[in-house]
Parts: C-alpha cells; sequence; structure tokens
C-alpha cells in the first residue's frame, strides 16, 4: 500500500493566522504555495511559487536586516586572519610548500596570486583569486600539522599557472618570474 504524507493546509486567511512550530511546513489552498514556519512569526513566510513573475517578488534589501542581527552573527564567525608571505611560483615542480609555525590549525585557507610585474592586464601588487594551475580552476592547497607548524602545500604537477585575464576574463597563461603565490589563514 502506498503510503501519502499530507502537510497541514488551509485559506490564506487561516495561515495569516497561524504561528506553527519551528520547521512546520503548511500549505497555503487560496495561493497554491507552502509557508516555512519558525515558532514566532504569525503567518509563516510564504515561499514563491515557480511560476511567479519576477516583476511580482518584492526584492531583498539588505540595509533592511537589524543591526542587532549583525551584532549576533559576526562574533560567531571570528577569525584571526594570517597571511603568509609570498612565494615565488614554479610551474616546473611537482608542489609548493609553506610552513607557518605557532598557530591553530587554519578553519580556511584562502589561495591567491600577487602580481610583480605587469601581465595579463594586471598591475604591479595586484591580487588576484580567480587563477588556475593546468586545467584544475581555483585549487584548494592541502594541509598537515606537525611539531614544526602547519604545512601548506599547493600541487603544481609541472603545469602551468594561468589567471582570468582583467580586461576579458579569459584564461591566461602567466609567466612564472611575474607572479608569486600567497595564502591567507583563518584561525
Amino acid at each position: 500500500m502506498t503510503r501519502v504524507l499530507q502537510i497541514r493546509r488551509g485559506s490564506t486567511a487561516q495561515n495569516d493566522n497561524f504561528t506553527g512550530m519551528p520547521g512546520e511546513v503548511t500549505m497555503d489552498t487560496d495561493a497554491k504555495t507552502i509557508r516555512i514556519h519558525d515558532g514566532q512569526t504569525l503567518g509563516g513566510f510564504a515561499l514563491a511559487r515557480a511560476d511567479t513573475p519576477m516583476a511580482d517578488i518584492e526584492p531583498f534589501d539588505i540595509t533592511s536586516v537589524p543591526d542587532d542581527f549583525w551584532k549576533n552573527l559576526v562574533p560567531r564567525f571570528a577569525f584571526n586572519i594570517i597571511t603568509v608571505e609570498n612565494i615565488r611560483i614554479n610551474s616546473s615542480c611537482t608542489y609548493l610548500e609553506h610552513i607557518v609555525g605557532d598557530i591553530d590549525t587554519p578553519k580556511i585557507i584562502q589561495p591567491f596570486l600577487v602580481c610583480v610585474t605587469a601581465e595579463a592586464g594586471y598591475s604591479t601588487g595586484d591580487i588576484v583569486n580567480a587563477f588556475g594551475i593546468g586545467e584544475f580552476a581555483n585549487p584548494s592547497p592541502n594541509i598537515f600539522v606537525d611539531s614544526d607548524g602547519v604545512h601548506i602545500i599547493q600541487m603544481v604537477g609541472n603545469q602551468s599557472f594561468w589567471v582570468s585575464h582583467h580586461d576579458t576574463g579569459v584564461p591566461t597563461t602567466i609567466t612564472d618570474k611575474n607572479w608569486t603565490l600567497s595564502f591567507r589563514l583563518y584561525c
């Protein structure tokens, strides 16, 4: 026998006057949509239907978010940010390694390239996050921790580095001597 899941449902007026439990889903039988409830908001939050024209959807204004929301959210994501010194890139090696001693294991590591000599539409000192190695875009480094500290290893595999060209966005092979590799560690 087939099992059927049936959720609480009612008219728009009934849904508007209902406060559901956190995570509860109800159906608005007039609007033919569903609402998600948080246990506090009268009426819950109606979800837009796929056939709703974009012009009818009220745009979200981030400036309308109360300051208290940000004050409560930001401390949960506070990091110590460490920027690793620049490492000369070398397309003819297997990997590049940098060791950072005496830090906590990073939660996030963000690799980026720094332009040393103008190339691919970038000027000296420009930081580029949109890069790749060989056929791999936005490569993530490997890490491990031992008594020396945090080892950051960027695999190269004897492949050329490339960046998204500043003006066209087209992947452009770069010259090793014109760029350095660096990392931001969020600990």
